[in-house]
Parts: C-alpha cells; sequence; structure tokens
C-alpha cells in the first residue's frame, strides 16, 4: 500500500475492524500489514508445530580418541554446546585401536568426563543410551527442551 504515518495506518485498519502488525523492525521505515491478529498468531504457531515435525536439527558427529586431553575434551564440549544451541543432536563416537580395546573402562571413564563438561555448558538428554559396537563405542546425544 506505501509508506503511511502512524496515524494514518492505525486509522485504516480502525476502519476495517482490523490490526496493525509490525512485520520486521529491521528496516526503516518498520514494515507493518493490516490483518486479524488472532490469525496472524494461529498461523505462526502452526508454522511453528510444522517445523518441530518435520524435525529441523541434523545428527552432528563427534569423535573423541582414548588419549584425548583434556583441554580437547573442553573444545570438544565447546562445540557440540554450538550444535546442541541449533537444535542439532550429536553422535558422540570414540573408536578404539589395538591394545586401547583391552581399557575400554577407561574410555567409558573419558565419555562420561564429556558428558559432565558438555553437561555443565548446557543442560543435555541422552537420546541412545552408549553402545559399544565391535570397536568403538556410540552414543547420541539431545539438548532437554
Amino acid at each position: 500500500m506505501g509508506v503511511f504515518n502512524l496515524e494514518e495506518a492505525l486509522q485504516l485498519a480502525k476502519e476495517r475492524n482490523l490490526d496493525l502488525v509490525q512485520v520486521t523492525e529491521k528496516v526503516e521505515p518498520p514494515v507493518c500489514k493490516i490483518t486479524d491478529y488472532g490469525k496472524y498468531l494461529y498461523w505462526q504457531e502452526k508454522k511453528e508445530r510444522e517445523s518441530k515435525a518435520k524435525g529441523v536439527g541434523e545428527l552432528k558427529g563427534i569423535r573423541i580418541s582414548f588419549g584425548i586431553s583434556q583441554h580437547d575434551l573442553q573444545t570438544k564440549a565447546n562445540l557440540a554446546e554450538k550444535f546442541l544451541k541449533k537444535g542439532n543432536k550429536i553422535k558422540l563416537e570414540m573408536r578404539l585401536k589395538g591394545r586401547e580395546n583391552l581399557f575400554s573402562n577407561l574410555a567409558k571413564e573419558k565419555i562420561n568426563k564429556f558428558l559432565e563438561i558438555l553437561g555443565n555448558l548446557i543442560p543435555i538428554k541422552i537420546e541412545r543410551e552408549l553402545k559399544k559396537e565391535f570397536k568403538s563405542f556410540t552414543m547420541i546425544i539431545g539438548k532437554k527442551s
């Protein structure tokens, strides 16, 4: 319809028994539309529900090694936090090579240490428990809602 000052836009909306809804405030002048605010909220919620149903997030992989240092563990946890905040899930994997297979209890301790560090950064929930698969441990982690 063009550019109007606020009073004119409000008057137009009032004449039509509708509401003046601001679509975006990032531009100058702000973009608004004349619509029924209740319907507008309904459609926004509907879009949100559909995006949740589609499962917007992906499965991101993080691999840690048996001999990973404490600092590197913290760095991987920070990366995992970024993924979780974006709505993704994480597949945590630790591959064991050679004699490392004999020390699977130490590998589990490293994984638990990683989970502890990550849990201090962001609330997490375990989607799939720690599972031993041939020469590796895997688990899937998600963000608590």
